[in-house]
């Protein structure tokens, strides 16, 4: 599970069993669709889980957060 930063300030999530092969297909412009015209992207946040399903319902509720709540969970920032 993993949230990218791309070249316009955009969040972007997905989930990998290979975190750095992945990232090296999103900058070569070989990866998501939304990510080809936002590059370069970098890796701002992942996590590992043992079981591929909880990695999947865990993208389907980041990708519902708001920016806010994705750059709190990112960069730990508070709501002020």
């Amino acid at each position: 599970m993993y949230i990218l930063e791309c070249k316009d300030g955009t969040y972007y999530t997905g989930y990998t069993p290979d975190i750095e092969k992945r990232l090296k297909l999103h900058n070569a412009g070989k990866g998501a669709k939304y990510t080809r015209d936002r590059r370069p992207v970098k890796l701002v946040w992942c996590k590992e889980y043992k079981y591929f399903k909880k990695a999947f319902l865990e993208e389907k509720r980041i990708k519902r957060l708001t920016r806010e709540q994705k750059e709190k969970l990112v960069y730990g920032k508070r709501s002020e």
